[in-house]
């Protein structure tokens, strides 16, 4: 099967961390853990944790404004800016809004994308079906997230997963034979309960009792969650090579979603990728939801693992369950 032609290409990309690193020998004073506990069964060292006076928006814009000025764009270009989150600042309005603020990007359609942390192909995905119908030449693709804002910090089984940050990437319609070549998203809302928060929304308001009981914080079964992400990575890998006409083979670098150690191995195992073809920073930044795969696409480019040409897939699991995958052309 011959390869698609691409309609975008990513221009460039940014990232921004913060400065705060929590060490799993910090988490053993936190709660009931260890380091070889946790590095055993996540492979994390260690994660990022943002101040508690800087928000998603924030740490979006920082990264937006890096990949900005490597794009050599300015604010009043973007025609559309999509962000992934799952830690909003606020319900109303969108991140997307207040980030569009920040960087005053004034010409811009801003709206935010729920999709965890498949947040960012989903991301790309909606991007690029609105730059190939003509609704804009420049899109600005944003993962953000501040999970440290809804992580249950006595609960061992989930607080030591996660971390924040932000990636963004610059997208415009191909001119050189180079971008997305394919892409595939689905999701399974009868699964929902295994990864959520239970309340904090219309439906079950933030009272005191849902404070006390911690229902507004993600709650997991851990077990259950592993057994569907290397089930339905593996399936978007599968489809996203399918619809690009290539095999695990022809690609160059996986970057998959960095939720653990053991996730990343089962699904380069599947796809038929050595672990040398796959950029792996769980041990630095742990989970950052939609903002992993951003993050790690930026590191990997500033380190050379990307060269023109290369073909790069990336494939993500997240809460609702969502899942996906994209295959795109350096």
């Amino acid at each position: 099967m011959k390869a698609p032609k691409p309609l975008v290409e990513i221009v460039s990309t940014g990232r921004w961390l913060p400065e705060r690193v929590l060490t799993n020998a910090e988490l053993e004073r936190m709660v009931d853990t260890s380091d070889a506990w946790i590095t055993e069964r996540t492979g994390i060292k260690e994660r990022r944790i943002a101040p508690p006076e800087i928000g998603a928006a924030e740490m979006g814009a920082q990264a937006a404004k890096i990949a900005m000025c490597r794009a050599g764009i300015h604010a009043g270009e973007i025609d559309v800016i999509v962000v992934a989150t799952a830690t909003p600042d606020r319900l109303l309005p969108a991140t997307a809004c207040d980030l569009q603020a920040l960087l005053g990007a004034t010409n811009a359609a801003a709206f935010d994308v729920s999709a965890a942390c498949t947040g960012f192909i989903y991301a790309l995905t909606v991007a690029e079906g609105l730059l190939a119908a003509g609704r804009g030449e420049i899109a600005l693709v944003i993962s953000t997230e501040k999970m440290s804002g809804i992580v249950d910090w006595t609960d061992r089984a989930t607080c030591v997963l996660f971390g924040d940050g932000a990636g963004a990437a610059v997208v415009r319609k191909s001119t050189n034979n180079r971008g997305i070549l394919s892409s595939f998203i689905r999701s399974d809302g009868t699964l929902a309960e295994l990864l959520w928060r239970p309340a904090g929304g219309v439906k079950v308001p933030v009272d005191y009792a849902v404070l006390d009981e911690k229902a507004h914080l993600i709650k997991m079964a851990g077990r259950e969650v592993f057994k569907a992400a290397v089930r339905s990575m593996a399936e978007a890998a599968d489809q996203a090579l399918l619809r690009a006409g290539l095999t695990g083979e022809d690609i160059d670098l996986l970057i998959p979603h960095q939720a653990n150690m053991r996730i990343i191995e089962a699904t380069a195992r599947y796809a038929n990728i050595p672990m040398e073809k796959v950029y792996v920073n769980v041990e630095r930044y742990g989970n950052m939801s939609s903002a992993t795969i951003a993050v790690a696409l930026d590191e990997a480019i500033e380190e050379g693992r990307l060269k023109p040409g290369s073909k790069v897939l990336m494939v993500a699991f997240g809460a609702g369950f969502t899942w996906g995958s994209l295959v795109l052309r350096w």
